[in-house]
């Protein structure tokens, strides 16, 4: 097959090295580095893992993943506007986080993006900075959206996504959030859900997937599935902080990102 210049650049960020058939005619774009270039300076993964990398076929919809609102979520937060909920998210005092935060890690995107990326905590430089998912992290996932045509910048609705993360507050040293952590932000991340009626969900790492679809499952059992949240299409896939640590899985993101774009396309 031929790969477009956009789905060699992701392979080449997921560290997946593929075979483009020559063209007759010369590859022509704005762009100096043209796709035969990116093919052949596309890092090898190592060989035991190496991989053909092909769309996913669609599996069927898991019954176990349809979640409805929980109790946690109060009156209050159930007809809050963008503008109130960020105030309430700013004031939050309901779980220990607070007493060490520099700031709340709310969200950020387009208001009625297509797309909804959930992640796990923030960490210290998200703690600074008020944004989910940046330095490394947050490089891997951009490169991740482009190549879908996507990013978090200003644009189109279907060229958009809303990231927002299942704690608010960074837990001290970037450990793992808890129960209780977990369930007094997540009323706030439920309404963020249905301000947004994104098209599609995106669940990043173990900690979105166990908020999301009430699963304790590893992420390996869980991919290659769509499920559903509120009635949204749900992908899962791994965060972008595992991936930095175990590049052989990058082709598997790749081939649940294509999964989500199949199946928003359906």
């Amino acid at each position: 097959m031929r790969w477009t210049e956009r789905q060699l650049a992701m392979l080449q960020e997921m560290n997946v090295r593929v075979f483009q058939q020559p063209s007759a005619a010369p590859a022509t774009s704005k762009n100096p580095q043209s796709a035969a270039t990116l093919v052949d300076t596309l890092p090898l993964v190592p060989q035991a893992t190496q991989t053909h990398v092909t769309p996913p076929v669609v599996a069927s919809v898991s019954t176990m993943s349809l979640v409805e609102p929980s109790s946690v979520m109060s009156s209050e937060v159930t007809t809050m506007d963008w503008l109130a909920l960020r105030r309430a998210v700013a004031q939050c005092t309901a779980c220990a986080l607070h007493r060490g935060r520099q700031q709340t890690v709310f969200g950020i995107g387009h208001e009625q993006a297509h797309w909804m990326v959930v992640g796990e905590a923030p960490g210290e430089q998200e703690d600074q900075q008020g944004e989910p998912f940046v330095g490394k992290s947050g490089q891997l996932l951009d490169n991740m959206l482009r190549a879908a045509g996507l990013s978090r910048q200003p644009g189109p609705p279907e060229e958009q996504v809303y990231i927002a993360n299942t704690v608010k507050c960074r837990p001290p040293g970037n450990r793992n959030p808890a129960p209780e952590e977990l369930s007094a932000c997540e009323g706030f991340l439920i309404r963020q859900v249905q301000l947004v009626q994104p098209r599609i969900i995106l669940a990043m790492g173990r900690f979105a997937v166990q908020s999301l679809l009430r699963s304790s499952e590893p992420i390996g059992r869980l991919r290659g599935q769509v499920h559903r949240y509120q009635g949204v299409p749900l992908i899962v896939t791994y965060h972008p902080a595992y991936l930095l640590r175990n590049p052989q899985d990058k082709a598997k993101a790749w081939d649940d990102l294509c999964l989500a774009v199949q199946t928003l396309q359906r």
